[in-house]
C-alpha cells in the first residue's frame, strides 16, 4: 500500500515572483497581536503569485502576505493559536466584504 504525503513536494520557485520573507511574517504577527478575533485564510499558489495568507480580524479589517506554502501558513496559525481556512473550500467571510465596502464609501 502506497502512502500519500501531503505538502511534501518541494516547491519550485516561480520565475519573477517574490517568495515570503521575514518581513512578511513580522507583518502578519503584528496584525494578529494588534487585532481581535483574527482568522487566517490560505490562498493557493498560482502561476503568478506565491502562496499567500489573508488575516481577517473580527471587524473585517484584513491583510495579505506571502507565506512559505501551506505548511508555513499552518505553522503560523498554530503558533499564534488562530484558525486556518482554505479559501478554495470556504471562501471569504462576509465581514471582509463589509469592511471593504465601508472603506470604499469613506474614500468617495
Amino acid at each position: 500500500m502506497q502512502h500519500v504525503r501531503l505538502f511534501r513536494r518541494k516547491k519550485q520557485p516561480i520565475a519573477g515572483v517574490r517568495e515570503a520573507d521575514s518581513a512578511d511574517v513580522k507583518h502578519l504577527a503584528e496584525f494578529v497581536r494588534t487585532r481581535t478575533g483574527v482568522e487566517a485564510y490560505l490562498e493557493p499558489r498560482t502561476t503568478v503569485t506565491a502562496t499567500t495568507v489573508v488575516l481577517i480580524a473580527s471587524d473585517g479589517e484584513w491583510t495579505r502576505r506571502r507565506v512559505d506554502g501551506p505548511e508555513g501558513a499552518a505553522a503560523f496559525a498554530h503558533k499564534h493559536a488562530i484558525p486556518l481556512y482554505e479559501t478554495e473550500l470556504v471562501g471569504y467571510p462576509q465581514r471582509m466584504r463589509d469592511w471593504n465596502a465601508r472603506q470604499k464609501r469613506a474614500t468617495e
